[in-house]
């Protein structure tokens, strides 16, 4: 038996197939993974993600110590509520997890990854002794993702409200109303919001969002969602043998300032030496489904993998995330069956609010 959430009787009650994910009891799907899928696309679905770990840095050298401790630079956040997207490394430049930080009207409020709460939190803290900081976990919260087209007007019709905080949000920012946190980020591709809600009341907002027309999804949905927007997932396209120059992440790491954090000094070592590959998108528009771990060839330049694989329910076709050698040009094949396959190399998203977005 896994954690469980707030949310645990509601998926139940509406037939979730509940499988393990990451130590918690999480739904895979209530029927049907493609039809989440589209209905996310096309209309608003609702996600419980109160797996995931909210943390507060507080304290006098909150800012000081988030400049040490991630990737990317905390000054960029100009303004309360805006949101930044970082990688945490390690010395050696490897990802240890990646996480959204939101600046709150005096501190700093962090979501991370539930598989890796306990290191998160262990390195987190231990970076912290240097700085007069601390460190808050935030189990009492719980946390609903809404997304799609419809999405902000569902939620208006669920908590009405909260209407006039809603319409002020723009993207990539989170702001509190009370005990509420409205966050208009999400890991779909799609608009909408992440709502960080006290665990007591996330049931009732749950079903007043059942009540507004948003449909649950469960976590295959949301994989093939996020794959679809070209978005990276934890421990399989990046973790701690990878940098962020590796993962198609080096736009989210400031390099070109004073300022010194974990992993800087690796990363411009690896830079100036040149980075060995590099995350791309695969399609294939054949029939075949690129998965995990299938081998990728390239003429001349040598082997990869791909990282993830799905076929895309938008699309109509297979799409993937796979490390091939940095010189990579737009074809290579990938091993399937024992045979090598022809697919097209683009660069991410595949997929963005609906619609074909690569060429």
């Amino acid at each position: 038996m896994g954690h469980k959430t707030c949310l645990y009787e509601a998926h139940q009650e509406a037939g979730a197939k509940i499988v393990d994910f990451g130590g918690w009891d999480m739904p895979l799907h209530y029927g049907s993974q493609i039809e989440e899928h589209h209905c996310v696309r096309q209309r608003a679905g609702m996600f419980d993600v109160s797996h995931m770990t909210i943390v507060d840095v507080t304290g006098a050298q909150a800012r000081e110590y988030l400049r040490y401790l991630l990737a990317n630079d905390v000054d960029k956040l100009k303004s309360v509520g805006k949101a930044l997207y970082s990688g945490m490394l390690n010395e050696t430049g490897g990802v240890l997890d990646d996480l959204i930080v939101y600046r709150m009207p005096k501190d700093y409020r962090a979501v991370v990854n539930c598989a890796t709460r306990e290191k998160d939190l262990a390195w987190m803290r231990q970076q912290a002794e240097s700085f007069d900081v601390e460190i808050t976990e935030r189990p009492e919260m719980a946390m609903i993702a809404v997304q799609g087209p419809e999405a902000l007007s569902r939620i208006r019709q669920a908590v009405p409200e909260h209407s006039a905080l809603i319409d002020e949000l723009k993207v990539f920012q989170g702001l509190e109303a009370e005990d509420w946190m409205f966050c208009r980020t999400g890991y779909t591709g799609e608009d909408g919001l992440e709502v960080m809600v006290p665990a007591a009341k996330a049931p009732a907002f749950w079903k007043s969002l059942l009540e507004a027309g948003v449909e649950p999804c469960g976590l295959g949905a949301r994989d093939t969602l996020r794959l679809e927007a070209g978005m990276n997932l934890y421990g399989s396209d990046m973790d701690e043998s990878v940098t962020p120059l590796q993962s198609n992440m080096a736009w989210t790491v400031s390099l070109t300032d004073d300022r010194d954090f974990i992993g800087k000094q690796a990363l411009l070592d690896q830079k100036q030496a040149g980075v060995p590959d590099k995350l791309v998108g695969l399609v294939l528009e054949a029939r075949g489904v690129l998965r995990g771990h299938q081998k990728v060839v390239v003429d001349g330049l040598g082997e990869g993998e791909i990282t993830s694989g799905t076929f895309s329910p938008t699309l109509g076709y297979s799409v993937a995330l796979a490390r091939v050698p940095a010189q990579t040009g737009a074809q290579c094949q990938v091993e399937m069956r024992k045979k090598l396959v022809p697919v097209n190399v683009v660069k991410p998203p595949f997929v963005r609010h609906g619609k074909k977005v690569y060429e």
